[in-house]
Formats: C-alpha cells, structure tokens, sequence
C-alpha cells in the first residue's frame, strides 16, 4: 500500500499501520521501508484479536502460494525485513468510513495474500460515488 499512498490520499482516505513490535522495532521498520504515514503499535495484539485475524503455521511456508507470493515481491524489489515479535501474525486491510462503516475488508489467509490496491481503490471510489 505505501507505494500507492498518493493514489489513497487522492481517493480522500489516510494509510495507517498496526504492528506487533515495540517502538524499536516501528523505528526500524519506518527506517527500513520510508513509510510517511502512522504506524501504531500493538504489542499485546488487542486489535489483531478484536478483529480475529489469523496466525500461519509452519505449513503455510510450503503453500504454493507462498512461494508465488515471495518471487513476486522480490521481482518487485521488496525483501523481507527484520522478523517481528509473531512473524505467524498475519494481517488484513481495512477501510472504515464515519458512521463506523467497514467499507472494505480483507482478512490474510496465508503469507503474502495482502488486499489489492485496485480492490481499496474500488472501494474508496464506491464511498464516494455514496457521499
């Protein structure tokens, strides 16, 4: 999503960032990626639990998709960086409008199924056509 800030921002909605790690670990990480926006920090996992997201296990390394996923990053020039507090943790993306709207959601079922800009995108587009 960092890469496709601008595009968000120009579609009226902000990024934010939920991470397990310390202020440390936030630090190196916006160090390491250049991310602009907020990154907020849960290291008791409050919010990955109220949302009930999913850890992998072991297993889930050797999906295919895994492996589709991984060689598609590094095409793309990404790496990995530095394991976190639960590199299992996986994640979602969400967009919330007032009103306490979930306008989008994806939910990671394994390693590397992150949202699709285009899906966000969609959806921002969609909220606004309702505005």
């Amino acid at each position: 999503m960092r890469d496709h800030e601008s595009e968000i921002q120009d579609a009226g909605a902000r990024l934010a960032a939920i991470g397990l790690g310390d202020i440390n670990y936030a630090r190196l990480f916006r160090d390491e990626t250049g991310i602009t926006f907020p990154l907020l920090i849960d290291e008791a996992r409050h919010a990955y639990q109220v949302a009930d997201l999913r850890k992998a296990n072991l297993l889930d390394l050797f999906r295919g998709s895994n492996f589709t996923a991984r060689k598609k990053a590094q095409a793309a020039g990404h790496r990995q960086h530095k394991l976190g507090k639960d590199p299992f943790q996986l994640g979602a993306c969400f967009v919330f409008a007032p009103g306490n709207q979930d306008v989008f959601v994806h939910v990671n079922t394994t390693f590397g199924d992150n949202a699709s800009v285009s899906d966000v995108l969609a959806a921002l587009t969609n909220l606004g056509r309702q505005a």
